[in-house]
């Protein structure tokens, strides 16, 4: 028997807000310490979503959010809150 794959990517599981918020939640909760995780997932969402809109709604170029988002990225923390924010979201501390 002969198995094949597919790639498996979130962006296409991502069409609404709702969506989006679960996923960042499920990110921010299973994130390995150093924010790679949450970066990735910040990636797929800017793909998801309009990447030059959401670029221009954090206050970057376009090509400055998929530098930060990058594999290689290594955004601030201010970075990651424009983005948040410009994603229409909020973080918050609960214990």
């Amino acid at each position: 028997m002969h198995e094949t794959f597919t790639k498996w990517d979130a962006v296409e599981h991502l069409e609404t807000k709702e969506d989006v918020r679960l996923y960042l939640e499920a990110c921010f909760e299973e994130d390995p310490g150093d924010g790679s995780l949450i970066r990735a997932a910040l990636n797929d969402v800017a793909r998801a979503q309009n990447m030059a809109q959401l670029s221009r709604d954090a206050g970057m170029s376009r090509e400055g959010l998929y530098r930060a988002l990058s594999s290689d990225g290594n955004p601030s923390f201010a970075t990651v809150l424009r983005v948040v924010r410009a994603l229409g979201m909020q973080l918050r501390v609960s214990a």
